[in-house]
């Protein structure tokens, strides 16, 4: 299914479809929203470095111990990496992540006032903020259009032909030309969704895809 040779498309009939594809994600997760639990941008961001290489579920279940301890950014930027990681001892790579969080949070103390700053370049510099997770982070938490591709996303834009791009970033440039800048992160959180439970990565239920009309895949 990876490799299906999508059809020759024209600019117009491409983005005919992916209207299409829009109007179909909108009647099965009209209400699209981050899976991450969080009560405010500075517990999305933690939350978001936390789920790199990890489930959201298991990022849920280490967050609401993790935040009663240390619920702001100063909290934070007060403890030690070894302080941190009982908290997330069950989250992948839990101890390069707890050493991430602390710099982070005192980044955030020393150059924006413990607060979560709007800009991508500010955030994409803080440690192990990468481009995605800024994209998450600023239109989750401050409705900035973005489409970030984790690798739900970058497989439903190779198999609904949107995109052949490789890098995130590349992927998240083609579906920007695609769909409306307002709906940007609506697409981002509908389309994780979509592969999460149903364009699954081993067994797709293309029989129960409301996208299955506008996609080549399908038959494949």
């Amino acid at each position: 299914m990876e490799g299906v040779a999508c059809p020759e498309e024209g600019k117009r009939e491409k983005r005919a479809r992916a209207q299409r594809i829009l109007e179909a994600l909108e009647k099965a997760y009209p209400g699209a929203r981050t899976e991450l639990r969080h009560e405010n941008p500075f517990q999305l961001l933690v939350a978001t470095v936390l789920s790199a290489q990890a489930t959201d579920k298991s990022v849920n279940e280490a967050t609401p111990a993790l935040f009663a301890r240390f619920p702001d950014a100063k909290a934070l930027a007060k403890a030690t990496p070894e302080e941190v990681e009982p908290y997330i001892r069950k989250i992948g790579l839990y101890r390069t992540k707890a050493k991430n969080l602390v710099a982070l949070a005192r980044r955030l103390v020393e150059e924006h006032g413990g607060e979560v700053p709007r800009d991508k370049e500010a955030l994409m510099r803080l440690p192990g903020v990468g481009w995605k997770t800024a994209t998450v982070v600023l239109g989750a938490a401050f409705g900035v259009p973005g489409i970030a591709v984790d690798t739900h996303v970058a497989r439903l834009a190779r198999r609904l032909c949107l995109s052949e791009a490789k890098a995130p970033e590349r992927i998240g440039k083609d579906l920007e030309a695609l769909f409306p800048k307002e709906r940007w992160v609506f697409v981002h959180h509908a389309l994780v969704l979509h592969g999460r439970y149903v364009c699954t990565a081993r067994r797709p239920r293309c029989g129960a895809c409301p996208l299955a009309p506008h996609c080549p895949s399908r038959e494949v």
